[in-house]
Parts: structure tokens; C-alpha cells; sequence
């Protein structure tokens, strides 16, 4: 008998994950969660300038997080007979969380601006994963030319994309559909 698997799923590091169910208030810190992005995403004192509406989006593009966090039977995404894995979708939303949480934390900016928008992701992560919060490493940035506030402007919006994945993900998860 020959196992086959494909070669990004043997390849993949994947920490140890809880494999209960996302709670409802997991559901609610990513609800919240989506409030401070817009909020942020409104600030015109931060974006003076610039309309974050209208920009383009810069996406974690390390993470597979809308493929692997697709439901079962998905047809979204081009995929259709798939098993939902819990586990790997999981890994993947941690390290989309854990990518924007560094980038975030190094933007006291947008945290003088919206000061619960770190508490809001660091309330999602601390409660709904087994993980410890990642240090940061990135330099402090304050966002003060055009183009360093363009930047965070654009990757406020790809993190608001993101979180909806996962909002519905962690929906999913909590509404046990995937273990039918």
C-alpha cells in the first residue's frame, strides 16, 4: 500500500494545536478584532492624504490560510473534495496573526490612533490559540512619510482581508461543521 500525500503538506511545520472547537467568544474577538481594522482604516489623521478605501492590499503571502481554512466540499477556491484539517488551518491563521502582530506592534502610530487595536488581535491570540505571542524583532516605524503611511495603509487592508478569512474560519470551526 502507498501513502501519497502532497509535498507543501509533508513539508509543513505545524505546531500543536488545540483540536477542540473554536469557542463563540473566539468568534467574537475576531468580530472585535474587525471593528479596530476599520476604525484604523479610518483614521484620517493617520492617512492624511491618502484614501485607504481606494488602495491596493498587501497580503501575508508566506501562509496558506484561505485554502487550507476553506471548508469541506469548498468549491470557492477551486477545490471540491477536500477534508477540512483543523490542525493545519489553525497553523496557518496563527502565523497570518503572528506575521500582522509584529508588523503592528511596530507601529506606535496606528497605536496612538486606535489604542485597542493591538489589545483587540493580542485579546484573539492569547484566548483562542495555545501559542505564546511572538517577540518582535522589527524595528519601531513611525509612519511618517507618505509612502510608510501608504505601506501601513496597505497592509491594514490586507490584514482586514485576512481577518475575514479567518472570522469565518474560526465560524466554521466553532459551529463543529467540520467534524460532519
Amino acid at each position: 500500500m502507498m501513502l501519497s500525500l502532497p509535498m507543501w503538506q509533508i513539508s509543513e511545520s505545524l505546531p500543536v494545536m488545540s483540536t477542540t472547537p473554536m469557542t463563540d467568544s473566539c468568534v467574537n474577538y475576531t468580530r472585535m478584532l474587525l471593528e479596530k481594522i476599520t476604525q484604523a482604516l479610518n483614521q484620517t489623521e493617520l492617512f492624511t492624504g491618502i484614501n485607504c478605501t481606494e488602495q491596493n492590499m498587501e497580503l501575508n503571502t508566506n501562509t496558506n490560510t484561505p485554502f487550507v481554512c476553506a471548508p469541506k466540499e469548498a468549491t470557492c477556491l477551486g477545490k471540491s473534495e477536500l477534508d477540512f484539517n483543523q490542525e493545519s488551518c489553525l497553523s496557518n491563521i496563527w502565523r497570518d496573526l503572528s506575521h500582522y502582530y509584529k508588523f503592528f506592534t511596530a507601529q506606535p502610530d496606528l497605536l496612538q490612533h486606535v489604542p485597542t487595536f493591538n489589545h483587540s488581535l493580542r485579546e484573539l491570540m492569547e484566548n483562542c490559540f495555545e501559542e505564546s505571542l511572538p517577540t518582535n524583532e522589527t524595528p519601531v516605524n513611525h509612519a511618517s512619510t507618505y509612502s510608510e503611511r501608504l505601506n501601513l495603509c496597505k497592509t491594514l487592508r490586507g490584514f482586514q482581508v485576512r481577518t475575514i478569512t479567518v472570522s469565518r474560519a474560526i465560524s466554521y470551526m466553532s459551529s463543529g461543521e467540520h467534524t460532519k
